[in-house]
Order: C-alpha cells, then sequence, then structure tokens
C-alpha cells in the first residue's frame, strides 16, 4: 500500500515531506510490536497515527482503545489501566477489568502520556518490560500482550530534567519516534486543509461552501497557527457559520484569528514583539531574584560575622541587626526547634570553645540552608503572590512585574498549586 493509499484511507491531507515520512515510518513500524512514540504539537493530528500502527499490524482485529491520560484524575488512573478489586478502595462496589487487560491482544494509545503520575510511569514501565501488572487492591500478577503506542506536545527531555518523567519509561516509549510537523511547517497543506474542512461543514450544514479570495488565502497560509489543525478547522467551521458572503477577503478572515491581526511570514512580527515583551519581563523577574538573593547572602555574610565577633551566640541585639530575611529564618527556626535560652537571654545555636587563635574553626553542629536555586525562588516568590492576592492571578501578576500568561505559564511548568 502506498503512502497515498494509507492518506486517503485514514483522511489525510498533505504534501509536506516531513508528514510523508512520518506516515512511512508508521508503516515500516506497524508489523513489529515496538513501541511508538509520536511527538507533535497540540492539534496536529497525532491521533491518526495509533490508528495506522493497528489497522496495518497483526493486531488489526484485535481490540483498539484509545486514552487521554491527562483527562483521568490522578487517584483513579492506576484503577482506569489496570483494573481493580472489590474493595480496594470506596465506591469499588466490584472488580474492573482496566484498559490493559481489556486490549490484550491488541494496541493500546495512551495520548497526553507526560501527564501521567510518577508512580503510574512506574507501573508502566513494568508492563512495557515485562508485560505484567497488577490490578489495584490485589497481588496477583497478571500478564498482557499489547502494543503501546504513546503521544505527547511535551518535551519530554525537559520534564525528565524537572523531575517529571521516568527516564527509563522515555527510552522504553521511544524505541521508534515519530515527529509531527506543525502547521506552520506545512504552508503548501493549509490551503488544501481548508478547502476540505469547508465542503465537510458545507455538506454538514446544508449551505454554499465558502471560498478565500486571494488576500485572504495569503494571511490563511501566512498566519502562525498556535492550534495547528484544531485551530483551522475550527476558524473554517466560524467562517461557514456565522459569515453571510460565501466569498471571505482578509479583513473578514483577520476577525477570526486571535492576537495577530495581520498576515505573517515565518515567525508573525506581533508574535516576536510578544515573545520579546515576555522575554523582558522573564528577564526582570530574574534580576529581581538574583538581587534578593545577593541580599540575603550579604545579610547571611554580616550576621556570620558578627556570631564570630559574639563568641557564636545570637542576642536580640545581633538578630536586630540582621536583615528581614534572617530574622525570619530566625523565627521559623525557633518554632520547630527548642530553643535552650542562656541567662543573659541569648539563645545558644553552638558554642564552640578556642583555646588556640590560630586553631582552625570547626563548622557548627547545625547549619539550616536556604536554596539558592533560580527555580525554588520564582516558586516561592509565585507560591507568596497568589497567597497574598488569594489566588487571583491577574493581581499577583501584577505584583510580581510579569505577565498574565507569563504566570499562567510558570504555575503549569512548576506545578504550582493556587
Amino acid at each position: 500500500m502506498t503512502i497515498q493509499d494509507i492518506k486517503q484511507r485514514f483522511g489525510i491531507i498533505g504534501t509536506t515531506p516531513q508528514l510523508d515520512r512520518a506516515i512511512d515510518i508508521a508503516v515500516q513500524v506497524a508489523p513489529t510490536d515496538l513501541a511508538v512514540l509520536i511527538n507533535g504539537e497540540s492539534g496536529t493530528g497525532k491521533e491518526v497515527f495509533p490508528q495506522i500502527i493497528h489497522q496495518m499490524s497483526a493486531r488489526k482485529h484485535g481490540a483498539y482503545i484509545a486514552v487521554n491520560c491527562g483527562a483521568i484524575p490522578e487517584g483513579t488512573i492506576d484503577s482506569e489501566l489496570f483494573g481493580h478489586e472489590k474493595g480496594s478502595f470506596t465506591g469499588a462496589t466490584e472488580a474492573r477489568k482496566g484498559y490493559f487487560e481489556v486490549a490484550d491482544g491488541g494496541t493500546i494509545f495512551l495520548d497526553e502520556v507526560a501527564e501521567m503520575p510518577m508512580a503510574t510511569q512506574a507501573r508502566l514501565l513494568r508492563v512495557l518490560e515485562t508485560g505484567e501488572f497488577i490490578r489495584v487492591g490485589s497481588s496477583k500478577v497478571q500478564k498482557t500482550n499489547v502494543r503501546v503506542v504513546a503521544a505527547t506536545n511535551v518535551n519530554i527531555p525537559e520534564a525528565i530534567g524537572r523531575g517529571k518523567f521516568r527516564e527509563d519509561l522515555y527510552y522504553r516509549l521511544n524505541t521508534v519516534p515519530i515527529l509531527l510537523p506543525p502547521l506552520r511547517d506545512r504552508r503548501q497543506d493549509i490551503h488544501l486543509l481548508f478547502r476540505k474542512f469547508a465542503a465537510d461543514f458545507a455538506a454538514k450544514y446544508r449551505m454554499p461552501v465558502i471560498k478565500l479570495m486571494p488576500d485572504a488565502e495569503k494571511l490563511l497560509v501566512n498566519y502562525y497557527w498556535h492550534g495547528n489543525i484544531r485551530q483551522l478547522k475550527n476558524v473554517t467551521e466560524q467562517l461557514s457559520i456565522i459569515e453571510k458572503a460565501r466569498e471571505i477577503d482578509a479583513e473578514t478572515l483577520k476577525k477570526y484569528l486571535p492576537d495577530h491581526q495581520s498576515a505573517m511570514t515565518g515567525v508573525p512580527v506581533l508574535a516576536r514583539a510578544q515573545q520579546t515583551g515576555n522575554e523582558a519581563q522573564e528577564r526582570d523577574f530574574l534580576f529581581q531574584l538574583l538581587q534578593q538573593m545577593r541580599t540575603e547572602l550579604n545579610d547571611l555574610k554580616a550576621l556570620t560575622m558578627q556570631l564570630i565577633q559574639n563568641g557564636g551566640r545570637i542576642t536580640p541585639e545581633v538578630l536586630q541587626q540582621s536583615g528581614p530575611v534572617i530574622q525570619k529564618h530566625f523565627s521559623d527556626y525557633q518554632n520547630q526547634q527548642t530553643a535552650v535560652r542562656n541567662s543573659d537571654d541569648a539563645v545558644v545555636i553552638h558554642q564552640p570553645t578556642w583555646n588556640n587563635p590560630h586553631e582552625e574553626i570547626l563548622a557548627p553542629e547545625e547549619v539550616v540552608e536556604d536554596s539558592l536555586s533560580l527555580q525554588d525562588k520564582e516558586i516561592e516568590l509565585i507560591t507568596k503572590a497568589l497567597d497574598k492576592h488569594r489566588g487571583k492571578r491577574k493581581n499577583a501578576a501584577k505584583e510580581l512585574g510579569i505577565s498574565e500568561r507569563t504566570l499562567y505559564r510558570k504555575i503549569n511548568e512548576y506545578n504550582i498549586k493556587g
């Protein structure tokens, strides 16, 4: 079967070489049982390729199950994937088979696999390595023969670096990688897709097909398409329903293209300006963090010198001369530890005895270290701002001196609850 036959069978539109390469890899790997990882931005059509792999394999008569890992709550995903026994948790009134048990002999597609909790990733790794799994609430090991195809729009190596994804699982899933290009790298396919969607919606809503005038077609092709094919389909449907005129010019089309109100070539000018603005805000944010860290270090140095001069004791006078950050940490320390007070009300942390002035000064027995990680500081500041403004992100972003969009991205990136 040729690539063109595959496109017709699965409704794939486009002639871009990167797209043809992705289809070719899917066809070649289909007869094997190797795990496949499909990478691509949201809206690029990743869900079609597991179906190609399944239908072109010896498992085509077996079950095919697609699971969106990002849509299943963390507390129930293990039960959904691996099943559970009766009474294993509240609400488990009867035993239930999981997807890996139901799909035995077939194919399971794990979409948004990077959203899977770490504990579930460990279970998935065991299935990939041994074909074994255990139902929730059971101790009996069961076997399954399932072909796993996964997809994600997340940069998994970066997620591994942040501790959000298991490196060993990545290498098991990424046996054969398939990369789908974003729509902006498929310029020659954009108008073809638009015409297909326009024809489909005309038939669905029983109305004449919309057409683009030359200026609108140029705008359509040069637009950045952050949402890729999904966004293009959405815009086409809106035009088909809302616009009375069946010929669409550029001015009309601009109303349906959010964020960017002019035709763009490559990375759009407005998008570049937006990115530049965000980068400047992030630089200011990082500069504030560095300034705060520098202040804390200076306070710590001053406090250390005062401790040396005062024989290792923190008196009220010493504490008063330290910075507010040191005072806060010391207050937290007092709340957590049982303070030992001497006769002059000084809290003794460590009282060294130096008989020889040239003797090496030993490190204190107990050291409370403050994290100097930029990421930790960002998380700390964002959390404080959200707490201060009771979760109102707009006010928190203003307090931090960054855009609300940047704050949203930081919250998602660091998984901050607020």
